[in-house]
């Protein structure tokens, strides 16, 4: 397993207490600072990798850096403390994001992520539990990821830590039913301390969602299952730091959160064919003075 970055811990740390001692624009303004050298270092990892998944990569950014800056209860110089904030990438292919997430957080150096895709890296095409600190769970096969968050929800319980749960999801994933059996076990167990996000950005691998199964009223097929939902912009800091209060209702959330596939690159943004293609290096720095 990689080496916690002692460094990039204290930098994380000191993000936090930024964080905290914000008001509403400044928590978005740390997060936003964050979220840009995510995407930077995104796209250099695919790039190297001639591998990776930058459309969807680029979506749930945000969303993974809000979750790891301001809201979970995580220690990442402790990675497997017991009373942790559980979190799960159920869409797995888009690894890249977590691991840039995880290497600015300090769970393991950013020098590692030149090692994505590489063979014997640690940094796999999807997440492995057993190899990156930081990885709750291995995903990469859809519709695996709320079901375990379940689990590990119930199992919060169990326990009594005050643990919360969270996990993100890919909307074309909504397609597979273990993820519906899942819902109805959340809500029949009122797991309120368990949040879903959907990054609903519309796009799945070749199509948009709707033109090959459609989801809408996807909303209320979420709520007709006993979940609190909270739809909002997904790259919206204030709105994301919201949605992820706690459940007001003694259910669990989900939230919907509307983004856009490729988000930060003009043109990457909404294009199907950027779910699994490479940037060459021509467009990654086309797309590095986009984001600067």
């Amino acid at each position: 397993m990689l080496d916690t970055d002692v460094d990039g811990v204290a930098a994380w740390r000191r993000a936090r207490a930024e964080y905290d001692s914000a008001g509403p624009e400044g928590k978005a303004a740390v997060i936003a600072e964050r979220a840009t050298q995510t995407r930077r270092s995104i796209l250099t990892m695919i790039n190297h990798a001639g591998l990776g998944h930058v459309g969807g990569d680029l979506s749930v950014t945000d969303i993974l850096t809000t979750l790891f800056t301001g809201v979970m209860n995580i220690d990442p110089g402790n990675p497997t403390w017991a009373e942790r904030d559980r979190f799960v990438l159920s869409k797995g292919h888009c690894a890249a994001s977590l691991y840039s997430t995880l290497a600015h957080s300090g769970y393991f150096s950013p020098d590692e992520l030149a090692t994505f895709m590489q063979p014997m890296s640690a940094l796999n095409g999807h997440p492995n539990r057993v190899k990156v600190p930081g990885v709750e769970t291995n995903t990469g096969p859809l519709g695996h990821g709320l079901p375990v968050a379940v689990g590990q929800a119930i199992a919060a319980k169990l326990t009594g830590t005050g643990a919360r749960v969270f996990v993100v999801l890919g909307d074309g994933e909504m397609q597979e039913g273990s993820n519906w059996e899942a819902l109805m076990t959340g809500a029949h167990r009122q797991l309120d301390n368990l949040t879903m996000t959907v990054d609903r950005n519309r796009l799945q691998q070749g199509a948009r969602t709707e033109d090959t199964n459609q989801l809408e009223p996807f909303a209320d097929k979420l709520a007709s299952f006993g979940w609190e939902v909270r739809e909002i912009d997904g790259h919206d800091y204030e709105a994301l730091i919201n949605a992820y209060r706690p459940s007001s209702q003694g259910n669990p959330v989900a939230v919907l959160a509307n983004t856009i596939k490729g988000k930060g690159v003009s043109f990457m943004e909404d294009r199907v064919e950027w779910h699994h293609k490479v940037p060459s290096a021509e467009q990654v720095e086309l797309a590095m003075v986009e984001l600067a």
